[in-house]
């Protein structure tokens, strides 16, 4: 009951978040230049005039500035060289220039690039933190932790960097209106859900808690989760939005319906085939599908994709 009680406090918790940063945008002046922005770390920039020319260090933080139209011209890479796929094509469009691939970092490029305004994430695998001081003296930096934040509250301190107070608000309003009209086309499942990054025997294979952004968005949507055992998490690690869960703690696993994390149709196939979970209520009932191939990373882009599949298999409208 107490824990009940606990993530349902969570999730009205994201809710006003979500609504106070919303008005935090509404309220913004955004012809007030200069200003002071105040980094993750601490650290205070003072940006002088409204950006034309921004520089994301951080790929994971791209698709954020994307969605507000914000005047990105580089930006870093996933590991393999490329973009994500979910919002590849904007980046194309808008002639967005590829940069250094996450886990290395150039300064000649960025200096080349000549930005007025540099994004650089304190952690992740795409983080050029440690050359934070060197970025600084090729132009203003700003230092921002997308990790532990949706990307609609990393959208609003970006939009106090770069002006684009009322590109946010619209972006923020579009994206609350395709939720609601979304949720209110579905016939849910009763019961819990399950989110599970699944990479089968002899490894971790992660699981959602309830407050995951892939969790938080699947709970705006009307489904309710079933959340990772706590006890699973390794002792030496520590806990974030997945529970590092070993291959046979899915089999504990209670939910008839599962969702897995950068999944597809043929990876729901893969998972029910699998004769070790042969007995989860979610492979006994059928009822195992991808969240997506681009679903890892939960942005203004990939949360679309996630909507749309999620109302084209439980629209309550469908012959």
């Amino acid at each position: 009951m107490f824990k009940s009680l606990l993530y349902t406090f969570l999730l009205l918790l994201f809710s006003t978040s979500f609504n106070v940063a919303y008005a935090t945008v509404v309220g913004a002046d955004n012809l007030s230049w200069p200003r002071v922005f105040t980094s993750v770390d601490g650290s205070t920039v003072e940006i002088k005039q409204k950006p034309k020319r921004i520089l994301s260090a951080s790929v994971s933080i791209t698709g954020t500035l994307l969605a507000m139209d914000a005047p990105v011209i580089a930006s870093s890479t996933a590991a393999n060289g490329k973009f994500f796929a979910q919002w590849d094509k904007v980046a194309k469009d808008k002639g967005v220039e590829k940069l250094w691939s996450a886990g290395s970092v150039s300064l000649e490029m960025a200096y080349l690039a000549a930005p007025d305004l540099i994004v650089v994430s304190i952690n992740g695998g795409d983080t050029v933190y440690p050359q934070v001081e060197q970025f600084q003296q090729i132009a203003p930096t700003i230092v921002l932790d997308y990790g532990k934040q949706g990307w609609e509250s990393l959208a609003v301190q970006l939009a106090q960097a770069t002006g684009q107070e009322n590109e946010t608000k619209a972006l923020l309003q579009r994206f609350n209106d395709l939720v609601a009209s979304s949720k209110a086309k579905l016939q849910l499942p009763t019961d819990n859900v399950n989110i599970i990054s699944y990479f089968g025997a002899g490894t971790v294979n992660p699981v959602s808690l309830k407050t995951s952004p892939h969790a938080i968005l699947l709970q705006q949507l009307g489904f309710s989760i079933e959340s990772a055992d706590l006890a699973w998490q390794p002792k030496d690690k520590p806990v974030s939005d997945f529970v590092w869960a070993q291959y046979e703690h899915l089999t504990q696993l209670t939910a008839p319906t599962t969702f897995l994390l950068s999944g597809t149709a043929k990876d729901a196939d893969v998972f029910m085939a699998d004769p070790i979970l042969a007995n989860m209520p979610s492979v006994k009932t059928k009822q195992v599908y991808g969240l997506g191939a681009n679903s890892f990373r939960v942005d203004y882009y990939s949360a679309q994709e996630i909507i749309s599949d999620i109302v084209t298999r439980f629209n309550k409208y469908k012959s």
